[in-house]
C-alpha cells in the first residue's frame, strides 16, 4: 500500500546513523511492539518500553520524543506489510485460488506476527487514531480496488455471487482471530491441537465452498 506515512520522529536520524543508533532504533521498536502489544497504547508508558529495551529513558528520549512517536513508526511499518497480501492478489490469477492464497498467507501472517496483529488490533479498538487518514484513504482505495476485481469474477460466474467487501472482512475476522484470542483459542481446544493447521484446513474448505460458482449459470 502506497499509505501516506506520518512524518519521522523528531528523535529520528537526520544523517546517516551508526551502526550503535540502528541497534538502539530497532531494540526500542522491539521493545515498543512487545509493550504495546500487551497494554494497548493507552495502558503503556515511556518506562515500560525503556526498561523492556534496556535503555535508560533518557537515551530512549534520544531516539522517540514520546511513546507516540514509537507507536506511529511501529504502525507505519506495519501498514505496508500488512496489506502486501492484498495488493499481491492478482486479477490474471485464478479467483479461487487468488483468494485462498489470500486466506493463506493472513493466516501465516497472524501466526508469524502475532504481536503485530495485536497491535493493530488494539489501535482500531481505540478509534485508529494514529491511522484513520490511512484507513479512509489509501487503504479505502486498495480494498475498492481489490472490491471491483472480486466483483468482476462474481460478474463473469468464476466464484459465487458475493459481497466483496463483506468477503475481505471475513477474511480478516476469521485469520486475525486466531492471534488476537491466541490465548482463548488454545484454552479451548486444549492440549494436542496446533490451531493454525486446523484452521488452515477448515478456511480452505470453508471459502472453496462459499466461492464456488453456481455450474448452472
Amino acid at each position: 500500500m502506497t499509505q501516506s506515512k506520518p512524518s519521522k520522529p523528531v528523535g529520528a536520524a537526520q544523517r546517516p546513523q551508526t551502526r550503535i543508533q540502528k541497534r538502539n532504533r530497532e531494540t526500542i521498536l522491539e521493545a515498543g511492539l512487545e509493550v504495546f502489544s500487551a497494554f494497548g497504547f493507552r495502558g503503556s508508558t515511556l518506562d515500560q518500553i525503556a526498561k523492556a529495551a534496556g535503555l535508560s529513558k533518557p537515551n530512549l528520549l534520544y531516539y522517540f520524543p514520546s511513546k507516540e512517536a514509537i507507536h506511529i513508526e511501529l504502525l507505519s511499518e506495519l501498514m505496508d506489510d500488512w496489506l502486501a497480501p492484498l495488493r499481491a492478489m492478482d486479477a490474471a490469477g485464478e479467483p479461487r485460488e487468488e483468494i485462498l492464497r489470500y486466506v493463506r498467507r493472513k493466516l501465516e501472517m497472524s501466526q508469524e506476527m502475532p504481536r503485530e496483529s495485536r497491535l493493530f488490533a488494539n489501535e482500531m479498538l481505540q478509534g485508529a487514531p494514529h491511522v484513520l487518514a490511512g484507513l479512509s484513504g489509501d487503504l479505502k482505495a486498495l480494498v475498492d480496488a481489490k472490491a471491483a476485481m472480486i466483483r468482476g469474477w462474481s460478474e463473469d460466474g468464476r466464484i459465487a455471487p458475493v459481497d466483496p467487501y463483506h468477503l475481505i472482512f471475513s477474511i480478516w475476522a476469521l485469520t486475525q482471530h486466531y492471534a488476537d484470542f491466541d490465548v482463548q483459542v488454545r484454552a479451548i481446544l486444549g492440549p494436542g491441537h496446533d490451531p493454525f493447521i486446523e484452521a488452515e484446513s477448515y478456511l480452505e474448505m470453508l471459502f472453496t465452498r462459499l466461492l464456488a460458482p453456481d455450474p448452472g449459470r
